[in-house]
């Protein structure tokens, strides 16, 4: 229905008021995505509006955190029958939605995890998580990975090994850094499998080079998110992890962006490389976009921690709530299953983008619903020179086409697509030729 010029006048006014807003009282730092950044005011299922009245398939989900699809009914019910009820006490008090959540994720997670301890993100979750191992071992010194993101506390910047996301120059020595599995720009310039795993077994000399020789774990994430959806080699965790638990050191996964099926055929990320972790961090899709963090442990780390801990929001009635409607619609509805098949669909479509575009898609990458594509200035020539000026491009085509879309890496160059799990194969052929009339009509 096209709306009457008054109308369109008062949502146009509407949109430059948010934006003079956002420019005026927001910090600086607070990017936002587009030369003219959207004000979304609605969403349904795969699709979200702005101001002005425009819908796009949104493709990135509100950095993979809308998990099952916006307002998805199931979850808002729970919400509002929650805040009806009980809205907020801390972790002082004890809550049946917080309880359900803690059976719940004991029970999906893989090997002998059981325990866990509620906070408000992902950067909280980590934190815990780098505490609770440091505690259990006795030891200070961690391993991450160049090209990993963690979040924004002292700590957090100090695991992520991303310069544009490092704000201040100190940093908590104790962390060190080993090779990303990033084989699209291997830093020992070899190539998979020949390579033998070299970006795994060089964390052994990392560990008896730059440590006391000892460690208290090793934080990843299954599939590098803010790096760009590097996804490793097959055995490159039961490499690392093996050489970690040699040097006292725990395994903490990072499934902030990769858990509930994201990758596809199983519920975490980490299933798919046959390894288990000691302790688990989770956030973003656990509450479909509710602010939830979550560390997970075996019982035996998680009951070394005997000093006196609180959280504030952690453990929320309301975020407890969403997450238990969150992971039943996961599971009623075999996600983990679908986004396999649909995924499997995207992978194709971007593989075969690649084909048609050789000079400016270097790489595919990814599994399930999170997939990548890194863009440079000509693969052809085997010109592997990041084109972040591309990507700039690629997103106001595609925003002028109604597909949202996200990136990331180091360079500015990689292109995430991580459209709700809800994702049908219909979804995807449609942003499959939204990225192609995009791709075709850049000049990059």
């Amino acid at each position: 229905m096209t709306q009457q010029p008054e109308a369109a006048a008062r949502v146009g006014a509407i949109a430059g008021s948010v934006r003079e807003k956002h420019k005026e009282f927001m910090f600086p730092s607070v990017v936002n995505y587009y030369a003219e950044p959207l004000v979304l005011v609605e969403g349904h299922g795969m699709r979200v509006k702005d101001a002005e009245g425009r819908k796009y398939l949104d493709f990135f989900g509100g950095i993979l955190t809308v998990s099952v699809g916006h307002c998805h009914p199931r979850v808002s019910a729970a919400v509002k029958d929650q805040v009806d009820r009980l809205g907020h006490v801390s972790t002082l008090y004890q809550t049946l939605p917080a309880a359900q959540l803690a059976e719940t994720l004991a029970q999906i997670t893989p090997g002998e995890l059981k325990k866990s301890f509620f906070t408000a993100s992902g950067t909280e979750a980590d934190e815990t998580a780098v505490m609770l191992a440091q505690v259990y071992t006795g030891k200070q010194e961690l391993v991450a990975l160049r090209h990993g993101y963690s979040g924004r506390s002292l700590l957090a910047q100090s695991l992520t090994a991303h310069a544009p996301w490092r704000l201040v120059a100190t940093q908590v020595g104790a962390v060190k850094h080993a090779a990303s599995p990033y084989c699209y720009r291997c830093a020992f310039g070899l190539e998979y499998p020949s390579c033998d795993l070299r970006c795994a077994r060089d964390i052994e000399e990392l560990i008896r080079t730059t440590t006391v020789g000892q460690v208290a774990g090793f934080l990843a994430e299954p599939i590098q998110g803010v790096g760009g959806f590097v996804t490793p080699p097959p055995d490159y965790f039961k490499v690392a992890v093996d050489i970690v638990r040699r040097y006292g050191g725990v395994f903490i996964c990072d499934e902030v962006q990769t858990a509930f099926g994201r990758t596809g055929g199983k519920m975490f990320g980490i299933e798919h490389f046959g390894v288990q972790p000691e302790i688990m961090t989770m956030a973003k899709g656990v509450a479909n976009g509710l602010p939830l963090g979550v560390t997970i442990a075996t019982p035996a780390v998680a009951d070394s921690l005997k000093g006196l801990t609180i959280s504030t929001f952690g453990g929320n009635p309301i975020s407890c709530a969403a997450a238990n409607a969150t992971i039943e619609v996961v599971r009623a509805d075999n996600l983990p299953a679908k986004v396999e098949t649909v995924g499997g669909i995207l992978r194709s479509g971007l593989s075969r983008l690649r084909d048609k575009y050789p000079r400016v898609i270097g790489d595919v990458r990814g599994m399930g619903l999170m997939q990548a594509i890194e863009l440079v200035v000509d693969e052809t020539r085997r010109d592997r020179t990041p084109n972040a000026r591309a990507t700039l491009e690629l997103f106001e085509q595609t925003k002028k086409r109604g597909l949202l879309i996200g990136k990331g890496g180091l360079y500015g160059n990689a292109v995430r697509i991580a459209p709700p799990m809800c994702a049908t194969a219909e979804d995807v052929e449609e942003a499959l030729a939204i990225m192609d009339e995009s791709f075709a009509e850049m000049k990059v």
